[in-house]
């Protein structure tokens, strides 16, 4: 087996009949021990170290509708497990039916990540946490709300109490449980890391195989998409337009020019069940993403990096044979185990 999985289910979780509670249980991540990149470390902070019980509570927590204003929606509406955590709408809508800016980010390792959100605007899990239970146009409920929703509920102040070793419930305790569960959305177990890791020559077929090399020679996908995270964690401008909803992209946040219509480089890992595709859902296949790459991007694009300049005016070119090839390697990139792991599914 390539992928190993870090969370238990909920029976492993349970206090042995008779046994005194002593504080919450340290829990390690497990992962492969060729899981690793110089641009992706592995970030948990020192005031949120993973727990058994904080991973639990997180759990419940993610699934857990009460943090909207009409406990119509919960964390995982907008990041199904099926999906690999997004959602399949073009954009997700709020409580009230308003559609958001942008399609829902998959969450994938995000143990390894540093910037969070399609703009880059939140540092950590417990950062980008916080920001929809507030949002206008997403849960559109307020903190002090949810905060007294949990502390009447029957069961959280006392999950709260195990998690965190002392009574409470407050927005940082519920955002800090979110990202402990989180981080352990760990997805290394696709056909192609038992093909490349394993040893396993069977796992691709000669199509996949054809677009394998493809993807890590001449059509230039593996310069941001690099294995095993097939991300760089950067922010980037593919030469992409704003779109119908004039999105700037990371210059939204910053207020600096030169960082206009840049995005984060989002993993391809499980990009078979993510469409639609790019910041703005605006391509549904990945056969749509392959021509835009190689057909549509322009060199004089507004602020486009050149990290894109093999591709400037059609400057890689690949047959409709090759093109296929290389959307069946990133189909083999799907992780079936991760996609129906119960450990990260809904507790309830």
């Amino acid at each position: 087996m390539i992928g190993l999985y870090s969370c238990q289910r909920d029976n492993d979780l349970a206090e042995p009949a008779g046994q005194a509670w002593n504080g919450p249980t340290p829990y390690q991540l497990v992962f492969p021990s060729w899981a690793t990149a110089p641009m992706h470390v592995l970030a948990i902070p020192e005031d949120n170290p993973l727990t058994v019980e904080g991973i639990a509570l997180g759990r419940k927590l993610f699934y857990e509708k009460a943090l909207s204003n009409d406990y119509s929606m919960s964390c995982a509406t907008c990041h199904q497990q099926e999906f690999a955590f997004t959602d399949p709408r073009t954009v997700s809508l709020g409580t009230d039916g308003s559609p958001g800016r942008r399609n829902s980010m998959a969450v994938i390792n995000p143990a390894w990540d540093q910037q969070f959100f399609w703009d880059g605007r939140a540092a950590s899990l417990e950062a980008q946490a916080l920001g929809p239970v507030a949002n206008m146009i997403e849960m559109r409920n307020t903190w002090p709300e949810v905060e007294s929703r949990l502390a009447a509920h029957p069961d959280y102040p006392l999950l709260f109490e195990h998690a965190f070793g002392s009574p409470g419930v407050d927005s940082m305790r519920v955002v800090k449980a979110i990202a402990q569960f989180e981080r352990t959305f760990i997805s290394f177990n696709s056909r192609f890391d038992r093909y490349e890791y394993g040893g396993d020559n069977t796992a691709l077929s000669p199509q996949e195989i054809i677009g394998r090399d493809l993807f890590f020679g001449e059509s230039h996908c593996n310069d941001c998409h690099a294995a095993p995270f097939f991300s760089d964690n950067t922010m980037t401008s593919i030469g992409t337009d704003g779109g119908s909803a004039n999105d700037h992209g990371m210059e939204e946040v910053t207020g600096l020019h030169p960082d206009a219509f840049k995005f984060k480089t989002n993993t391809l890992r499980n990009i078979g069940v993510t469409a639609p595709y790019m910041h703005d859902g605006r391509h549904e296949t990945l056969e749509q993403v392959v021509a835009f790459y190689l057909d549509s991007v322009e060199a004089d694009a507004p602020n486009i990096s050149q990290h894109m300049a093999p591709y400037f005016n059609g400057g890689v070119a690949l047959d409709a044979d090759q093109r296929a090839a290389l959307v069946a390697f990133m189909l083999a990139l799907t992780d079936t185990e991760f996609l129906n792991n119960p450990a990260l599914s809904d507790p309830n």
